[in-house]
């Protein structure tokens, strides 16, 4: 595959731009590979600078659940660019979009827009502090919440100690209120709470882990989750800025039928424009100002374009047959994967809710962060696997995590696009399986090799 142009220009991107990005994970590093730059998308594939075209399974990292340049997004996005692309003020777009999120989550009653799923996380935290007057926030260990501080931490030696900064430039008093425990350690919980408890303003999880690869709740866990913080007056905050309206149109949350007191939003909500969002209960939204005490603003919240692009989106989400397509084309695509690598040396499972899935080449049953730790490096891991898909010609855009154990996600996006079939067919799903399959034959990975 020819990436001349991707070379060049990554090379320009140096000079001007720390590391030739704008995040850490379009470096490429992880699997040893020169990043690509992206010239267009259409529906489900994208063209590089070099006219290689990718069969996408990215969708800019969740936005596009309906695809590149779905016309009824771009024409509500340039209808509403020409009356203007920022003022200042609200607008009318920012009630439709709100009032179509109050409606979905049975969680909501009240939600503030922001510019990205960091900021409401951020934001998140300082009103569930505010509300609880309590300072402890409890986080899972592989969960991510953005790069705020106070997120950028790692649990102490102990399962019940006090966090450690991962980054340089964080202070350990920005920190020091913060617990980071296993996913999925139901016991850890109820630890944690007994001895914290009176101190615990809230914890916040992805219902469904997605930044260390897919990683499903098991049975019970959110429910404890629910329980314990309630037990002890201090609040549930569900991280849905991946799986909100990803999963369900009600999010995770409608998944498991948990009701947690703050969602955090972002991605699918804008999109594909710069956004975020936060909600919950009135009684909890009421403490943000104008109203109460805790402060939060924003000069480009509640842009009206990003609004638009996200209410053009949410209005074709809202036919819920969307949600039972991707959920058969993602169990079509595991399964097929599965066949593929029965026949191989290589371990191989695949967690997964509707369309959202990882691929893990590891034999054990993956709950949480230690099991992907895990991962052989030397040969069923990720790198190796990435490596064997570029020798054999095998161009699809996937996941490429910057967590140092190379572990992928792969997602399937839904175009619903009325003026031309830009949506996966079986056949195309099909075709990908031949090409994992291919891999496997030119490495002459067979079992019993």
């Amino acid at each position: 595959m020819k990436i001349t142009k991707s070379k060049q220009i990554f090379n320009r991107l140096s000079k001007s731009i720390p590391g030739g990005v704008n995040s850490p994970v379009r470096a490429f590093k992880s699997v040893v590979s020169n990043p690509i730059i992206i010239d267009s998308g259409k529906g489900t594939t994208i063209n590089d600078i070099d006219d290689n075209s990718y069969l996408d399974f990215v969708g800019s990292w969740g936005p596009l659940i309906l695809g590149h340049a779905h016309p009824s997004v771009i024409k509500e996005v340039k209808k509403t660019a020409k009356k203007g692309t920022s003022f200042g003020a609200s607008t009318l777009l920012e009630a439709e979009l709100a009032e179509m999120i109050v409606d979905a989550l049975k969680s909501v009653e009240l939600v503030r827009f922001v510019n990205s799923g960091t900021e409401a996380t951020m934001s998140a935290i300082r009103l569930a502090r505010a509300y609880s007057n309590k300072k402890i926030i409890v986080k899972f260990e592989g969960c991510y919440h953005g790069h705020s501080d106070l997120f950028l931490s790692k649990s102490g030696s102990g399962v019940a100690e006090l966090d450690e900064p991962n980054s340089a430039g964080i202070l350990d008093k920005t920190i020091s209120s913060t617990i980071t425990i296993p996913f999925n350690d139901s016991n850890a919980v109820k630890k944690v709470f007994k001895e914290f408890g009176s101190r615990i303003a809230a914890v916040i999880v992805e219902p469904i882990a997605g930044n260390m690869g897919v990683v499903l709740p098991e049975d019970g866990y959110l429910k404890t989750l629910r329980k314990v913080t309630s037990n002890y007056n201090s609040l549930l905050i569900f991280d849905e800025v991946i799986t909100g309206f990803r999963v369900n149109f009600g999010g995770a949350q409608t998944v498991y039928n948990i009701t947690p007191d703050i969602t955090c939003l972002g991605k699918i909500i804008g999109g594909g424009f710069p956004v975020g969002a936060f909600g919950g209960k009135r009684e909890i939204m009421e403490m943000l100002a104008p109203l109460g005490p805790v402060y939060q603003a924003g000069t480009l919240s509640g842009n009206p374009v990003a609004m638009s692009a996200g209410l053009a989106t949410l209005k074709i989400l809202s036919n819920k047959n969307i949600y039972t397509k991707l959920e058969s084309k993602g169990a079509y695509l595991s399964e097929k994967l599965k066949e593929v690598f029965a026949n191989s040396d290589v371990p191989l499972q695949i967690p997964r809710c509707g369309s959202m899935f990882s691929l893990f080449f590891n034999s054990k049953t993956i709950s949480k962060w230690d099991n992907i730790s895990d991962v052989d490096f030397n040969k069923g891991n990720i790198r190796w696997f990435e490596n064997a898909k570029l020798n054999a010609s095998y161009n699809c855009l996937d996941r490429h995590l910057e967590s140092g154990n190379g572990d992928q996600i792969a997602l399937i996006w839904e175009g619903n696009n009325p003026e031309s079939d830009k949506t996966y067919t079986y056949k195309e799903l099909l075709s990908e399986v031949s090409k994992f399959a291919n891999v496997l034959k030119t490495y002459n990975i067979k079992k019993g090799d």
